[in-house]
């Protein structure tokens, strides 16, 4: 692959030559190049480094070399996004293609991007630029990956809109709108107002970690932004280290597969940005009043008690050694029928038959699909900006998802906002599904996104703070406040330096489970001992640490006995529906996450919460947990959509869900880890060449291959990797 020419010498001559482009220091500048070519270099990690004359070449050239790098994950994503991944993974992935059809992901795309022909062709041309790119790729990158002979898929032609369904796939579940199917069977269960009883960053959402530390507070005297997104790992990661030059710009990044630009994280040399996940509500469930008449016209019941037609066709999902499955696709005017009452909602939702042969089920509206703008004309401009002002101007523009943004410039501009499409409605839609016919419900327009000013620094971690009028749940405020200790412990950070702070093991969450302690009597000599243990424990979820080991013993206990309490009866059940939703279902998990709430709240006053640990201390006690560190339970298992049978040495981990090193573990049910860091950045606007980053496996997504896994001894230490502007210092190549 690699030619081996080294870049040094046309370097110097582009450094020579008195071009005046903005890109620092004259030694990061790219080579000078003819209109009708591109080129594509690699550091010693094999990061992709592009350049193109033009920023239509340019982002070919970054839809081509995803593709050569990636063209499995790319094929993966796409089918995901199209609802046909069980055409080569078999019934294991029909679940997921009948949500994709029912809620209508790819036609949303279509829709946007038909949209984004119309209103903006500029940004439509570039997206169509990246999608020839892909094109071009995916058969020299199939070559690469044995998983496409292994499952007999073959590469086809991608059409413009993908990569908008691709963005729409990954965020749809963002918002966590299943979580009003779990808050609606709470209701049921325990009543009303226990309907925020588990509220908690839950097993769904995806959460992340972000700071911004002025110069004042720098070694540099300019400032560092530096953060992790927290997602479930994926086997090729979900994030792809790259560069993007040409005479407009010079950016370097992290890129989701199968979508152009830097939407997320990115340094343009004079400016950078960064994003969380907002846990914003934005996306509502209608219970849905529907009749069909004897030719076959469905009908739901809207406003004013109108009957409003429903658009209705049947779509067949082609099942890879197996038969094909039928899906009825309903949309209303307030959305996508996403659960039937045909006994999907099972005993916990309201579908009953009503006197005049109607049933109820539940549509789902989403911004996207109301908008039809997915905000990619950001995608663009966020390659262009060179100030805090032009990234503010660029998420002015943003939709999907809603992200709290972090963002620097080397002239002391600062930027802490939100930035997304949220709704204005009724308070109840973002609690649990709300009635179609009822006229309170409606969307009324768009919330406006808050800002706010940098004072000392500024930190995103989930918690309420900037975004909390736009949500219900948000996550425990113990990374944000732990980010902010550390980060009050100097006035002289260094880029270096902040590895400390992505590595941070501290678990405030466990003071409240283990506050309890002293106040047992009667212990058995055994218990008594744990409890010693236990209290004398510096609470670090280190990876080489026994008593984190125990710890995580006793709080599963502690969670599987509070599951068990008859108080939680209506609970227990089975989670019943499309098995997309779940993961939000499940009681132990629930608990798990809440644990820190059920243990203080009043809501639950049947709840003996001291008799369950004592008896919890007891049982981990009596099972004598052995002296094991924490990281020889606590290992790494990512997704894989074909699994490699001989990847078994996945990496073991320190950290925890609380955790500043975020590593969810599911408490009560394992201590594995398939949640965590995506990836790892520290973004210098002193000096871009001393920014740092780190993913989990590593810049190539073919199994194997030298550059696939070797950033993950790093990662799971984390460590970071130096990010190379130098040009001199990369490799060119040919492909």
């Amino acid at each position: 692959m690699h030619d081996g020419e080294s870049v040094s010498s046309v370097s110097s001559a582009s450094s020579e030559s008195g071009d005046a482009r903005p890109y620092g220091a004259n030694r990061d500048e790219p080579p000078v190049e003819t209109p009708e070519s591109y080129g594509v270099f690699r550091d010693q990690w094999g990061i992709p480094h592009l350049r193109a004359s033009d920023e239509l070449r340019l982002v070919h050239a970054q839809g081509r070399i995803t593709a050569f790098d990636r063209a499995w994950q790319l094929e993966v994503e796409r089918h995901r996004s199209e609802g046909s991944s069980a055409s080569f993974l078999g019934a294991d992935a029909v679940t997921w293609d009948r949500f994709a059809r029912q809620s209508r992901l790819a036609d949303t795309a279509r829709r946007c991007y038909e949209a984004m022909e119309a209103d903006d062709p500029a940004t439509a041309a570039w997206v169509r630029a990246y999608v020839d790119g892909v094109n071009d790729g995916l058969a020299a990158g199939a070559a690469r990956d044995e998983r496409f002979a292994r499952t007999g898929l073959t590469p086809t032609p991608w059409e413009p809109w993908v990569p908008l369904a691709i963005w729409i796939a990954t965020h749809i579940l963002f918002a966590g709108f299943a979580t009003k199917l779990w808050r609606e069977r709470v209701a049921r269960a325990l009543g009303d107002e226990a309907v925020t009883l588990f509220a908690t960053d839950g097993p769904g959402t995806a959460g992340s970690n972000g700071w911004l530390v002025p110069g004042d507070r720098t070694t540099t005297g300019s400032a560092i932004i530096a953060g992790d997104p927290h997602r479930f790992i994926e086997d090729p990661g979900v994030y792809q280290q790259i560069r993007l030059s040409c005479p407009e710009y010079d950016v370097l990044g992290l890129a989701v597969p199968g979508v152009p630009g830097l939407g997320h994280f990115g340094h343009t040399g004079t400016a950078a940005w960064a994003i969380t996940n907002a846990m914003s509500d934005y996306q509502d469930l209608y219970v849905e009043q529907l009749r069909r008449d004897d030719d076959g016209a469905t009908w739901a019941l809207g406003a004013d008690a109108a009957w409003e037609p429903v658009s209705r066709h049947v779509e067949t999902i082609t099942v890879a050694d197996g038969d094909d499955v039928e899906v009825e696709v309903l949309e209303t005017p307030r959305g996508p029928v996403i659960i039937h009452a045909d006994g999907d909602l099972g005993a916990d939702a309201d579908a009953e038959a009503h006197a005049d042969g109607s049933t109820q089920t539940l549509s789902l509206r989403y911004p996207p699909r109301v908008r039809l703008d997915l905000g990619f004309a950001a995608l663009p401009a966020l390659l262009r900006a060179r100030t805090v002002a032009d990234i503010d101007r660029a998420f002015d523009g943003w939709a999907e998802p809603v992200n709290v943004v972090h963002a620097a410039d080397s002239e002391g501009g600062l930027l802490h906002r939100v930035a997304g499409a949220v709704p204005l409605r009724h308070r109840t839609n973002r609690l649990r599904p709300v009635p179609a016919w009822d006229p309170q419900h409606a969307w009324q327009g768009w919330a406006p996104t808050p800002a706010e000013p940098v004072q000392g620094f500024a930190v995103m971690a989930n918690a309420r703070g900037i975004a909390s009028p736009l949500g219900v749940e948000f996550a425990p405020p113990h990374r944000a406040d732990r980010i902010r200790e550390l980060l009050s412990g100097s006035a002289d950070w260094s880029p270096k330096a902040m590895a400390d702070v992505h590595r941070d093991t501290h678990l405030a969450s466990a003071a409240p489970l283990l506050a309890l302690l002293p106040g047992f009597e009667d212990l058995t000599p055994a218990a008594q001992a744990l409890r010693t243990r236990l209290l004398a424990w510096d609470r670090h979820m280190a990876a080489d640490s026994t008593d984190a080991t125990v710890f995580s013993a006793f709080r599963s206990a502690t969670v599987r006995r509070f599951a068990a309490d008859p108080v939680f009866e209506g609970l227990w059940g089975a989670p019943t529906g499309p098995a997309v939703f779940h993961p939000w279902l499940y009681l132990v998990p629930r608990i798990g996450y809440a644990l820190e709430g059920l243990l203080t709240t009043s809501l639950v006053p049947g709840l003996d919460r001291a008799a369950h640990v004592r008896a919890a201390l007891e049982e981990t006690a009596a099972a004598e947990t052995p002296d094991t560190p924490w990281s020889e339970v606590h290992r790494l298992t990512p997704w894989q959509a074909v699994p490699d049978q001989e990847a078994t040495d996945w990496p073991g981990l320190g950290g925890d869900h609380d955790c500043v090193n975020a590593t969810s573990t599911v408490p009560g049910f394992t201590d594995l880890t398939a949640r965590a860091s995506a990836a790892r950045y520290v973004w210098d606007l002193a000096r871009r060449e001393d920014s740092l980053w780190a993913v989990p496996l590593g810049a190539d997504g073919v199994t194997g291959s030298p550059h696939h896994r070797d950033q993950l001894p790093l990662w799971a230490r984390c460590e970071l990797v130096p990010v190379v502007t130098d040009w001199a210092q990369l490799t060119k190549e040919s492909i």
